[in-house]
């Protein structure tokens, strides 16, 4: 069983994913999603950081009691994603490096948190590390995202995010 953190986030203006509400990483809809909810922090200016807590059950297991390093790179990729929100921007993954230092092991509390390094123009780097209780680091992944213009996804037949 995937158990979340409940706390919404900080918005009453929903991102695409949470309308349709089927996103594998965070749709409530999904049910094999992983169904975390983010805590966003933008106090300060420019520089938000976005924290989930999560505990996994052996549905995304991959070596026998820890978790799959595809749903690894999934958990790094939402957090650094639920960052754009909060720069004001649609953007989307571009490259993403992972460091698996330790394995993510399953059934037991964990909390993925992410930060925003800087953006240049259309490209947004951001960070993230998945963390045990007491601070030990199990994967750190760093993530370019490039901003995307929202009429486009009017073209390709998406449905544009509420302004």
């Amino acid at each position: 069983m995937v158990t979340a953190e409940k706390t919404r986030t900080a918005s009453s203006n929903p991102t695409i994913d949470e309308r349709t509400n089927h996103c594998f990483g965070c749709g409530a809809s999904n049910p094999e999603g992983l169904h975390l909810t983010f805590t966003i922090d933008a106090s300060e200016p420019g520089y938000p950081t976005a924290t989930a807590h999560f505990q996994l059950d052996q549905r995304y297991e991959g070596p026998p009691g820890y978790v799959h390093g595809g749903i690894v790179a999934t958990l790094l990729d939402e957090a650094m994603s639920k960052l754009n929100r909060p720069l004001g921007v649609l953007a989307v993954t571009r490259h993403m490096e992972i460091d698996y230092l330790r394995p993510v092991p399953l059934g037991q509390p964990m909390r993925v948190t992410s930060r925003h390094l800087r953006h240049e123009g259309r490209k947004y780097f951001q960070q993230a590390e998945i963390l045990s209780p007491d601070g030990t680091v199990h994967a750190r992944g760093k993530a370019l995202f490039v901003r995307v213009d929202p009429a486009m996804l009017e073209q390709v037949g998406l449905t544009r995010p509420k302004e």
